[in-house]
């Protein structure tokens, strides 16, 4: 290690947080050296999984970093770029650089006073095929350029499925701010800002709880120069469709750069008839060489190489570059970014007034009854089936409001994390019953113990100190060994062995026993709920207990996908859970929350079909096949990668992903009263709601 190599703190410990980590790693002259974060347990658990300092604010970090990167909610990257700035650090920020102008001119003029580079993360403008790109156009082999098409259609899942009070979805001018930095970066890396001359919004949906109504399809058109531009959003459920189209007077060039790939399409003087031959032969063998690169790439790298990951190392090589230069990065730079800021707010000014925020009604109802994890899928199922039954409800969510507009006199939502234990219990006083829905996906046993379970236990141990009379935990069926056919299960069926399980169904199930022990010490009314594979209401179709999706068009079943299902529908699901209010049999005991009409994976997608007109591409998966290839990456991870925590799963945790057991609901039935729907005919009705989906 290099002593002149540039050190580089984060700052935020979420998603976007390992890619650029493993992008710092992956670059000459920088190494990582330290990471900060406002939520002590999520900054500490990244450290220490990089074996590097956890600091909790960024003075404190100053001295050991001489750069950071701000990976942390867009409306508090202005604040965090200037103290940065100002603590003598150089700052590469996440995309959107600021959620305003006037916070773009003050990181500017925080960078220009302390005399350091300011670069934000446009990091698919780093691509290999971008690059290529840029080339031919610097060249001149496209001849005179008249148009630039942007295309970003990829599905946003919020809008369907939530939650719905994150960021972008908080006003419609944010959606194109979080989404619109990429395909505005490469207009203005080719052409410079352009002028917006028109916006159209199409395809519009109405998010939960009278939060107002937000549109799926962009369309911004506008001129560079000569140059026409248009950028379209779709976020629809359709084909993965990311790509930039140069027109020029010597060709067409599409880069797809969500594949890193590269085409050009030119005339050539050839016969008549052999012409648009020879026009498709090309096409296609560029192709077949893109397709080859990519792929040769990729596995020879173990997939560190796929072009996502690429984008990164090639931002973190143009920030490091910047910094050595002391002058900003034609693409990155805070000039370059700052400009398609201006161009984004350019189109947002175009946007329709939006009506009038409904007037806050105050609430009418105590709270009696608390959901960790209300604004989730099923929590918003929960809470309006708690309310039709007259309880106050008080929801626990990231933020301060929640998609419950229309029930303002009846839910209040506090910004508590689960893992605050102080928080928790001031926050479950006078509350009789708590539901706990929150969950943690980690990639590392450790993490999960930490976040997961350790959330879990601070849950309980507050409900305890709390006096909470009764507190109603979701586990999950997968947590089960469902990978014999043979097999009836009912509560009383053990989970089996859990060493060599995912981390899902793992720590669902340690935190199921843990939460139990827990509550025998302490005298605390406990009941365990395990929804089945949810489905209906606002939910997304893409549900992940079926089979592998690629895409938002094609999915790979666990299985031949001819077996039964254990499906519930969310309203069903909450009926069940607010039935167990006040029921002392409820107590001390577990439901499997699964319904009456089981559909295999095939007919859960001829429903879907029949219903919206879709038709989504279905393929059989091989379990053991699938195993096998788990089996090898992990022996890849472990002695070639030399990743400690790779894990090792079992062949029965592949064969349990098919739901080869059948569930027997009766116990729900008996104790709850509980009927969920057996009509197959209502079953879909209901299953598939009319929800635009598809841009419908």
């Amino acid at each position: 290690m290099d002593r002149d190599d540039i050190r580089i703190g984060l700052i935020g410990a979420g998603y976007i947080a390992g890619w650029h980590a493993e992008a710092v790693r992956a670059t000459a002259g920088l190494r990582l050296g330290a990471v900060c974060d406002a939520q002590p347990e999520a900054g500490r658990a990244l450290a220490d999984a990089l074996g590097v300092p956890f600091f909790p604010a960024v003075a404190a970090m100053a001295g050991a970093v001489d750069a950071v990167h701000v990976l942390t909610p867009p409306a508090t990257h202005a604040a965090l770029a200037s103290e940065a700035l100002g603590a003598g650090l150089h700052v590469l920020v996440e995309k959107p650089m600021a959620t305003t102008l006037d916070e773009v001119a003050q990181m500017q003029a925080a960078a220009a006073a302390a005399g350091r580079q300011l670069a934000v993360g446009h990091n698919f403008l780093g691509l290999p095929a971008w690059r290529r790109l840029r080339r031919l156009v610097d060249a001149g082999v496209l001849g005179r350029i008249s148009s630039v098409r942007v295309d970003w259609a990829l599905p946003f899942a919020p809008l369907r499925s939530g939650p719905s009070t994150i960021w972008p979805l908080r006003d419609e001018g944010n959606l194109l701010l979080e989404l619109g930095p990429h395909p505005m970066g490469f207009v203005v890396d080719l052409f410079g800002r352009p002028q917006i001359d028109g916006l159209f919004l199409t395809q519009p949906i109405d998010l939960p709880g009278g939060a107002g109504v937000r549109h799926q399809g962009w369309r911004i058109i506008g001129r560079a120069g000569a140059v026409d531009v248009t950028l379209h959003l779709s976020l629809v459920e359709t084909l993965d469709d990311r790509s930039v189209t140069l027109r020029g007077s010597s060709g067409i060039a599409r880069m797809d750069f969500a594949r890193d790939t590269l085409t050009l399409e030119r005339d050539n003087s050839a016969e008549l008839v052999l012409s648009p031959l020879l026009r498709e032969l090309s096409l296609a063998g560029q192709h077949l060489r893109e397709g080859v690169v990519n792929a040769a790439r990729q596995g020879l790298s173990l997939n560190r190489r796929q072009p996502y990951a690429l984008s990164f190392r090639a931002t973190a090589a143009a920030f490091r570059d910047q910094i050595r230069r002391g002058t900003p990065d034609p693409a990155i730079g805070a000039p370059a970014a700052a400009a398609v800021m201006a161009a984004l707010h350019d189109a947002i000014a175009l946007l329709p007034p939006a009506p009038p925020a409904p007037a806050i009604r105050p609430l009418a109802r105590r709270p009696d009854v608390m959901v960790i994890g209300g604004t989730g899928y099923i929590g918003r199922a929960l809470v309006r089936a708690l309310v039709a039954q007259g309880h106050g409800v008080r929801v626990l969510s990231r933020g301060r409001t929640g998609p419950f507009g229309d029930l303002g006199h009846a839910v209040e939502t506090l910004p508590v994390a689960p893992s605050d234990e102080a928080g928790l219990t001031d926050a479950m006083q006078g509350i009789g019953v708590v539901f706990n829905l929150a969950r943690a996906l980690e990639k590392t046993w450790a993490a999960a113990l930490a976040h997961d379970v350790g959330a879990t236990l601070a849950i309980g141990r507050a409900a305890a100190a709390a006096g909470v009379g009764h507190l109603v935990h979701a586990g999950t069926i997968a947590s089960y060994d469902m990978s014999d056919p043979r097999l009836v299960i009912t509560e009383a069926t053990d989970f089996g062995p859990l060493e060599a399980r995912n981390l899902y169904a793992r720590s669902k199930a340690e935190g199921e026993r843990r939460l139990t022990l827990l509550a025998g010490e302490r005298g605390l009314a406990l009941t365990i709920a395990r929804p089945g594979i949810v489905v209906g209401g606002d939910g997304p179709l893409q549900h992940w207990g079926i089979g592998r999706w690629h895409g938002a068009g094609a999915v790979r079943l666990w299985g031949d996908g001819r077996n039964p299902l254990p499906f519930v529908l969310v309203d069903d699901l909450a009926g069940a859970l607010v039935r167990m209010i006040g029921l002392a049999q409820a107590r001390g005991t577990s439901f499997n929350l699964t319904g009456d009409v089981e559909l295999s994976a095939r007919e859960w997608f001829d429903l879907i079909h029949s219903r919206t007109g879709a038709r989504i591409h279905v393929r059989s998966g091989s379990l053991g096949a699938m195993w096998l290839a788990d089996r090898v990456k992990g022996a890849l991870k472990t002695h070639v990668l030399r990743r400690a925590d790779a894990l090792a799963v079992s062949r029965a945790d592949w064969l349990s992903r098919g739901h080869l057991s059948r569930f027997d609901n009766r116990h729900a039935k008996a104790i709850l009263g509980w009927q969920p729907e057996a009509d197959r005919v209502r079953f879909g009705e209901r299953a598939v709601a009319a929800l635009p989906l598809f841009g419908l």
